[in-house]
């Protein structure tokens, strides 16, 4: 595969396995948008897992984002340019050069929202700062909630999962003509997205595909079969289906949605079926189902699982404020709420526990700490302890920076290092968060983290020292960083007996 014939200097073309593609050049990269990686996964291959993209003759244009896959409107953030036709598996390419002589180090995004949105095309994915460090970056799109998730009879499970292999078996075989490099590829993702990647560390099928990881707030929820089938069972009622193929194939993609927001908004109903994922309403994660997922991630990385896969992990202090926010709670937490948090989360002591260990730590205080860490700080560092266990390498960080949006009111929140690490500072909510016109503080901050998240993809080294059970290092983001060791050393005990296990039906 090569670059085609003599495209011209701001339409360049490159050969694919598949066929031609024609981008465009912008700030002096080459820009590839809205390319199928797989077939529409409607009509017969609804709910199917996916499957390669047909070839076409001539050249088609790679200009234009493609369609989200159909997704939850719960938060609905942001609006999409374009959510017509059903190519929902699309992936964007940046590149310094279309050359296959350029062997760059290749990075690949995948974005996070709770496995119910997310959109490759947002503003705050433009990898045109990350790609012009000379790396090729690539963003991509899954199916979603119900589509992509949802433990279906008759369907194969974690088929979002199946597509984010699908995706990286493309960048296996496509990137070189992009002027990347296939055997030094680096999937990263957030949220969600950190998830996603924890989820392909344990994947057999994901095995080869991706030689470094980058997981930024990893979720620490997975489902049990039986939990997710009884999820699905209470989507399919909503829309008066039965909750197999057939029966939710007469519902078209688009209203889909609306049963898993339905879920949502009353999933308080079946705490004693469901348990914790009702406190922090989560009607889907990846289901360790035995055969795409065959265990949660930590103990695959802990039994060597991903032992030549070299990882970056790592959180933000303050993970759960941007969803009190959210839910309205922020700076007016009772004491009701917190104690039903740390009853839930942390376990029937888990109240005396972190009133011990946090003496002077006040409701609100104690609550944040709970939820940010069953959430997201603790399964993130156990990520790291468990690959260190397996013979593998991790660095670990600590995003500490406080957003000056909102008069700080959010600190160091969930979500922030995103804007960091792509550069894209001063639009939309990243405005919000970070301030418009960004300060300088804030531009050398995302220039350190960028530089470290393309220094780790190119080499394996962001900049400080691997992570091992004795010492603990920890890069800490602020203003100034410095390297310690882990901070949240009180709460990692607090949780140290605690597995992570697929999250199972507590009652039927």
């Amino acid at each position: 595969m090569a670059a085609s014939g003599n495209p011209s200097e701001s339409e360049p073309e490159v050969r694919t396995a598949v066929g031609v593609l024609r981008g465009r050049r912008e700030a002096g990269l080459a820009v590839f948008r809205g390319v199928s990686f797989a077939e529409p996964p409607v009509g017969d291959l609804r709910f199917a897992a996916p499957q390669p993209v047909r070839g076409w003759d001539g050249v088609r244009p790679a200009v234009d984002y493609g369609p989200p896959p159909p997704q939850s409107a719960v938060l609905a953030v942001s609006v999409p340019l374009d959510t017509a036709g059903s190519d929902w598996l699309t992936v964007n390419v940046w590149t310094p050069e279309p050359d296959p002589a350029f062997e760059l180090p290749v990075m690949v995004w995948i974005p996070g929202g709770g496995y119910a949105m997310g959109n490759s095309g947002l503003p705050q994915y433009d990898a045109g700062h990350l790609a012009a460090t000379g790396t090729v970056v690539v963003t991509l799109n899954y199916r979603l909630g119900i589509e992509g998730f949802a433990q279906i009879e008759g369907a194969p499970a974690n088929r979002g999962l199946l597509d984010q292999v699908a995706a990286l078996e493309w960048v296996r075989d496509n990137i070189c003509v992009f002027g990347g490099d296939p055997e030094r590829v680096t999937v990263f993702g957030q949220s969600a997205g950190a998830g996603s990647v924890a989820a392909l560390l344990a994947m057999p099928r994901a095995a080869g595909l991706f030689r470094r990881a980058i997981a930024q707030s990893v979720p620490g929820t997975f489902f049990s079969p039986e939990l997710a089938a009884d999820l699905t069972a209470a989507f399919a009622a909503e829309l008066g289906v039965a909750p197999t193929v057939s029966g939710l194939s007469a519902v078209a993609p688009d209203l889909l949605p609306a049963a898993g927001d339905a879920v949502f908004a009353k999933m308080g109903r079946w705490r004693k079926r469901w348990g914790r994922i009702t406190h922090r309403p989560i009607p889907y994660a990846p289901v360790v189902d035995g055969d795409v997922l065959p265990t949660t991630p930590w103990p695959a990385l802990a039994q060597g699982a991903a032992r030549d896969v070299e990882l970056l992990v790592g959180h933000t202090r303050d993970e759960h404020r941007l969803f009190s926010l959210i839910d309205g709670v922020l700076g007016q937490v009772t004491h009701e709420q917190t104690e039903t948090a740390l009853h839930v989360l942390a376990g029937p002591d888990g109240a005396r526990r972190y009133r011990e260990a946090f003496p002077t730590a006040d409701d609100e205080e104690l609550y944040e700490l709970v939820n940010a860490d069953w959430l997201f700080r603790i399964p993130s560092v156990r990520l790291a302890d468990a690959q260190i266990a397996g013979g593998g390498r991790a660095h670990v960080y600590e995003l500490t920076w406080t957003a000056p949006g909102m008069g700080g009111a959010l600190g160091a929140c969930h979500g922030l290092d995103v804007p960091l690490v792509f550069g894209n500072l001063g639009s939309g909510q990243t405005a919000m968060l970070i301030g418009d016109p960004p300060s300088p503080a804030a531009v050398e901050l995302s220039a350190r983290i960028r530089g470290s998240w393309t220094s780790f993809s190119a080499h394996g080294d962001p900049g400080w020292p691997a992570y091992d059970a004795g010492q603990r290092l920890t890069q800490i983001f602020d203003t100034p960083s410095t390297v310690i060791a882990y901070p949240e050393e009180v709460s990692r005990l607090l949780w140290k007996g605690f597995a992570f296990p697929a999250l199972p039906l507590l009652a039927r």
